[in-house]
């Protein structure tokens, strides 16, 4: 009886230690999750107009064929982007990324198409090792706290891989599976595909489908060209940081529901504690009365 009490508690104190532990996790997600939150809120507006700007100036109806808006015949080799996390301990945020790739990657071998894979994140590069699948690219190291930097070249080496004829190893599409953030409780895996880009005009009717007549200096193809590469770097850079501020969220809530089962778990084994501890008192006292009338006799 006294071996398992001693078990019971070294266990109390091992969890103890782990719920300090997950405990710090929380305290760190939480103040890091709002600033990340506040990144991706400011990058938004100039995604959007960077598209909206895109939109006006396809919808003059220019005569250009850019590479980067018309749809390729030939798409044989595709590229896939995943956005993972360089840390853990934020409970199915990379699981969930990877089976959304994989489920792609199985639709895309059903048409025909061939993944390269372009990888963000230590999770997702050692998945890929630990399987022995190849990889594209990839990017480690910053995946909490994105910079420019690694956005503007992850976007032009996808910018030059779609340029690139596919017979030469080039893409004829480019995907990402990212994870948005939503809310502090809700995080959405995402699938998007950002090349080749389709831009939506407005209807026929609706505020702002009339346009006005534009200038375009030096000309339109190179104010398109410039125009589209900066759309394409700039939803990699909104991705990368709404993916962190969802990380953040993720293991804050990870981390609080661990903690909440430690106590749980805690709370249990004490509980086992005290009766074992009672059992063994109650044995004592048999022993002692036991051994009083064994004397009497």
């Amino acid at each position: 009886m006294g071996a398992q009490l001693r078990q019971i508690r070294q266990r109390i104190k091992s969890i103890k230690s782990t719920a300090k532990i997950t405990r710090a996790q929380e305290l760190i997600a939480s103040s890091r999750v709002g600033k990340a939150r506040d990144r991706a809120q400011a990058a938004g507006p100039y995604a959007r107009e960077i598209a909206k700007a895109a939109s006006i100036l396809v919808s003059h109806n220019l005569a250009v064929n850019h590479a980067l808006l018309n749809r390729r015949p030939d798409t044989s080799r595709v590229a896939v982007v995943l956005m993972t996390s360089d840390r853990g301990f934020c409970g199915g945020y990379n699981n969930n990324v990877i089976r959304q790739a994989l489920a792609l990657t199985e639709l895309l071998l059903d048409e025909g198409k061939q993944p390269e894979y372009y990888v963000i994140g230590t999770k997702g590069v050692d998945w890929f090792r630990f399987r022995d699948r190849d990889m594209a690219g990839r990017w480690a190291g910053m995946t909490g706290q994105p910079d420019y930097a690694t956005a503007a070249e992850v976007g032009q080496r996808l910018i030059d891989a779609f340029d690139m004829p596919t017979r030469d190893g080039g893409v004829g599409e480019v995907h990402v599976v990212y994870t948005e953030f939503v809310s502090m409780l809700n995080q959405r895996t995402t699938v998007h595909r950002i090349l080749p880009m389709e831009i939506e005009e407005p209807p026929e009717g609706e505020e702002g489908a009339a346009l006005p007549p534009y200038e375009f200096e030096p000309s339109a193809r190179e104010v398109l060209d410039e125009m589209l590469r900066k759309y394409v770097r700039s939803r990699i850079w909104f991705m990368m940081l709404t993916s962190a501020a969802a990380e953040w969220a993720a293991r804050r809530t990870a981390m609080m529901s661990a903690t909440e089962n430690a106590h749980d778990l805690i709370s249990a084994l004490t509980r086992q504690a005290n009766e074992a501890r009672q059992a063994e008192i109650t044995t004592e006292l048999t022993e002692i009365v036991g051994g009083v009338e064994a004397l009497k006799q």
